[in-house]
């Protein structure tokens, strides 16, 4: 998964900070936007959290800071409802323009309800889910009730919510009453998940049976059982965003994966130097996983190195030959960890006599071995690790030929 830092200029020309997080091998097969709650910004780790679990279901996604908050340009006033929902539209053509028009949008608390009525007004989102979202638009009024009078008077007033201060006036106040968002939710037609807390003491569960009940099919909800409001365990976050990323699978067109030819061969690596830096995309009958290069070394880390690939099929082969000889002997092995370590030593360190000494590779293993076993069991199951047929091909003359086609 890798990060990329924007910035989106809005219908106001008010830079826009946000982040845009892509799957593992940097192709997504459709792009979202998230949209925080209220005074909330896009650096909160349950956003984040959200938005990485969905690229692991291939999402590209985009989380933001609305006007005048977190690092986007604008004073918090501005950000009354209608400019959020604004700021989501003005984030999906930047998508539109830039990359591809996204298909999804998740809003939690507030911006659960500026997504619905973003999705209402954008015909390329196909799915909306929401986390903690009120059933009305003026149901957060009650966090700045305390100085609306002083308001009327004074035409703006500091608040304090959530123990930040902000600045509000008689438009930021207004702007609230002015969309119906039950009407909006009933006239939605696309696949909503609304998801709640039943212990939500900011946004009452009560509102998600309203958006369920106004909503038409298909609607799902899913309780978040004992999680608060803003999701302060990472454990509910990432539940969240799991769920999101199944659930709307539903309703997308599944993409044929698209296979790498391997020419009758066993696998098949590929990299597209036009495209890409180090990332190797490997291809076997039925399955496909990415190569790069650590940052150290000049890659982007968006998958093991080729040595941890050599690793782990010394590792794989090492467990799976253990569990085989220890089942044909009954004995009671339950579970092997394998820990193996690649590296370039020097002959003279290892206590090779070599006539001419140099470093030469290195594998490190180390056994652990969980079950009931005596000493002389465990003594020959580390003779039989080093018997697995990783092993000895590592450890004996190989012949590769290499061929132009």
């Amino acid at each position: 998964m890798k990060t990329t830092k924007l910035e989106i200029k809005n219908r106001k020309g008010l830079k826009l900070q946000a982040y845009l997080e892509l799957p593992a091998n940097q192709k997504p097969s459709f792009y979202a936007i998230f949209a925080h709650c209220f005074s909330c910004n896009s650096t909160l780790t349950a956003v984040k959290n959200i938005s990485r679990a969905l690229t692991n279901d291939g999402f590209g996604v985009v989380r933001f800071d609305f006007t005048g908050l977190g690092r986007s340009e604008g004073e918090f006033a501005d950000s009354h409802f209608s400019a959020n929902v604004e700021d989501l539209v003005d984030v999906n053509d930047f998508l539109k323009s830039n990359y591809h028009a996204p298909s999804l949008l998740v809003g939690h608390s507030l911006g659960g309800a500026a997504v619905i009525v973003a999705a209402a007004k954008l015909e390329s989102i196909k799915a909306v889910a929401t986390i903690g979202a009120p059933a009305t638009v003026n149901h957060v009024t009650h966090l700045f009730s305390h100085g609306l009078d002083e308001i009327t008077e004074k035409g703006e007033v500091e608040v304090n919510i959530g123990g930040r201060p902000f600045k509000i006036n008689q438009e930021f106040v207004a702007d609230f009453d002015k969309t119906d968002l039950p009407k909006i939710t009933k006239e939605l037609r696309k696949p909503i998940l609304i998801m709640h807390s039943p212990l939500d003491t900011v946004v009452g569960v009560e509102n998600a049976e309203q958006l369920y009940v106004n909503a038409y099919h298909p609607k799902s909800f899913v309780s978040l059982d004992d999680a608060n409001h803003l999701l302060s365990k990472s454990r509910d976050s990432i539940y969240v965003g799991n769920v999101i990323g199944t659930w709307v699978k539903r309703y997308f067109d599944v993409e044929e994966n698209t296979m790498i030819s391997s020419n009758g061969e066993q696998l098949v690596g590929h990299l597209n130097l036009l495209e890409d830096n180090f990332t190797t995309s490997i291809q076997t009958k039925k399955h496909s996983f990415i190569a790069d290069e650590p940052e150290s070394i000049g890659g982007d880390d968006f998958g093991p190195s080729p040595y941890d690939y050599l690793c782990a099929g010394l590792a794989a082969c090492t467990v799976m030959t253990l569990k085989l000889y220890a089942e044909r002997k009954k004995w009671d092995l339950q579970e092997v960890f394998v820990y193996i370590t690649y590296s370039k030593k020097h002959s003279d360190d290892l206590g090779f006599d070599l006539d001419k000494p140099a470093r030469i590779d290195h594998l490190q293993k180390k056994l652990k071995l969980v079950g009931n076993l005596d000493d002389k069991q465990k003594q020959r199951l580390k003779e039989i690790s080093s018997k697995c047929p990783v092993h000895k091909t590592l450890i004996t003359q190989t012949i590769i030929d290499t061929e132009l086609i």
